[in-house]
């Protein structure tokens, strides 16, 4: 663990409180925010998983980059600049880092920017929506969230890959590069929308105890990658893989029709899907975001009770 973070680091009062009185804290990233959803729906969602994790007894510290400096922990303020989007706010992953930081850049950070900042600051769950993964087609188009998963130790919870994904290969990778797939009271790999792909976990566990003593276990022999968490989307919120799966092929559809490449490709399929499902996506995935959160704040917990207490930090 990280006694002191670089100057780019800004840290919350908060979280620097919680850190010293050993509170579980539970990192959250930021392009939901940023990307994901327009305002006011992303503030209010944003709002609303912090809430739940400070219900359960845990510090939310949702990770963004401000004028160049990486924040760790938002406050409300900081929240709403980033919602509002009337600046230009980059997506940020792991790669993008040095480029915001030296341009004095506004950024959301994605799961594999998010995985980085967050080990650096000592802390070790971190819950988000779904992870990326290998895109459907040539299998090369590869979502930097796997190789990060595959160097950084933090149990991160998530209810599987979206599913505008080439599921069985992104497994197929999170296999390659070693990282456990851990069903949470679940034996299937999620499907972000629906709770089935037809896929198994490589484990079940049905307690936030025993994701931890995987990882201690796991980091105890040095073994530096992450523990991957999938955590169904509620059931009441769920949709068929059926259903789902019609939609995104016509979305696929209209992205090729429209030459969408690139990073485009997955917000407009993201956004495709919504309107085709009637709204019925963006409903599981609020729904979903705010499961993970739960969750996360109870493994968090649970490392605090099992483990030994996260490094310090000063804020900056």
């Amino acid at each position: 663990m990280k006694n002191q973070l670089p100057k780019q680091f800004v840290v919350n009062p908060d979280i620097a409180q919680a850190q010293e009185n050993h509170v579980p804290i539970v990192a959250l990233e930021s392009t939901v925010i940023t990307h994901g959803l327009p305002y006011p729906d992303n503030l209010n969602l944003a709002l609303d998983m912090e809430k739940i994790i400070r219900d359960r007894g845990a510090v939310p510290a949702t990770i963004g980059v401000i004028g160049g400096k990486i924040h760790i922990g938002l406050s409300s303020d900081q929240l709403n600049f980033l919602a509002k989007g009337e600046v230009p706010v980059r997506k940020v992953g792991a790669r993008d880092l040095g480029v915001v930081i030296a341009r004095g850049e506004n950024g959301g950070t994605t799961v594999s920017g998010t995985l980085v900042l967050a080990h650096w600051a000592g802390i070790k769950v971190f819950s988000t929506g779904g992870i990326g993964g290998v895109h459907r087609g040539s299998g090369i188009d590869i979502s930097a969230d796997l190789p990060e998963l595959g160097r950084t130790p933090m149990a991160v919870v998530c209810a599987g890959a979206k599913a505008i994904l080439d599921l069985p290969a992104t497994l197929e990778y999170l296999e390659t590069t070693g990282v456990p797939v851990v069903g949470y009271q679940t034996d299937e790999f999620p499907a972000f929308y629906s709770r089935s792909s037809g896929m198994k976990a490589q484990v079940r566990v049905d307690s936030p105890e025993e994701v931890v003593d995987i990882a201690n276990a796991q980091w105890a022999l040095n073994i530096q990658r992450a523990v991957l968490v999938v955590n169904p989307v509620p059931q009441e919120e769920a949709i068929l893989p059926e259903e789902v799966e019609k939609h995104i092929r016509q979305a696929t559809k209209e992205a090729e029709e429209q030459n969408i490449t690139g990073y485009r490709v997955t917000p407009f399929l993201l956004k495709r899907v919504s309107e085709l499902s009637g709204g019925k996506s963006l409903k599981a995935n609020l729904a979903l975001l705010k499961n993970n959160a739960r969750v996360g704040a109870d493994i968090a917990i649970a490392f605090q009770k099992l483990a030994p207490p996260h490094g310090k930090f000063s804020s900056v």
